[in-house]
């Protein structure tokens, strides 16, 4: 019998050798705005739990801090990759932006940038649809620490949620960028999903004043990743 050497088929069997390849969770693009305290919190989450480095890649905006720029940022990677990181274009199943409501004046923009990709379904290297999340915080990703030792119901500012850390001794000498925040916490995570859950309950990132955040829905994910054999070995 002849051989179906047709683009359609040549393309049917190179998805098909992707998709055999495909890693056994999906593969999560996470870009934030801080330089070092998020992507150092996330990097210790993911080496803690011995996640592969091929399923969990994250990184600061180079374009800037700015909410939007964070944004686009995600995107221009997910869509062109990134060849000094070897990251290849469309090879990731979800893109997350991660920023904080703070004083930035283009923070609703990038709440609208976030649908606007979600509305426009793209899809990665394996044709799948990908998914494209916003995860913010109100006033900062540091309201996410303080809710491993208290609520926090009342508008705040971010300079006060510092405060309490470090006055209450919550974080010994809290400083942004400190290294091993993860450890530091994760005793109370259940407290602080649980104090996180009851914020998105009754605010929402869009409100851009009642204190907010979802990152205990990032931290959860990450966690119920299942670490490969070769990985957790080590």
């Amino acid at each position: 019998m002849a051989r179906d050497n047709s683009p359609r088929n040549r393309q049917a069997q190179k998805l098909a050798r992707k998709q055999g390849n495909r890693l056994p969770a999906d593969r999560i693009l996470i870009v934030s705005e801080g330089s070092k305290t998020e992507p150092q919190y996330f990097e210790e989450i993911r080496q803690v739990l011995k996640l592969p480095t091929a399923n969990i890649c994250m990184m600061p905006s180079d374009f800037g801090t700015s909410p939007d720029q964070v944004v686009e940022y995600a995107m221009e990677i997910f869509q062109k990759g990134c060849p000094h990181r070897n990251i290849r274009a469309k090879s990731f199943e979800k893109v997350y932006a991660v920023f904080d409501r703070d004083e930035h004046a283009h923070y609703f923009d990038a709440l609208k940038l976030v649908k606007t990709y979600q509305q426009k379904k793209l899809k990665n290297d394996l044709k799948e649809p990908i998914t494209v999340k916003a995860f913010a915080s109100i006033p900062s990703f540091e309201l996410w620490l303080l809710l491993h030792f208290e609520d926090c119901f009342a508008p705040i500012h971010r300079h006060d949620v510092v405060k309490k850390l470090k006055h209450k001794n919550y974080i010994k000498d809290y400083e942004k960028a400190q290294q091993g925040l993860y450890l530091k916490t994760k005793a109370y995570l259940p407290e602080a999903t649980e104090r996180a859950t009851s914020l998105t309950e009754k605010n929402t990132a869009e409100d851009g004043v009642q204190p907010y955040t979802n990152i205990h829905e990032l931290v959860t994910e990450l966690h119920n990743i299942k670490p490969t054999s070769a990985s957790a070995k080590g």
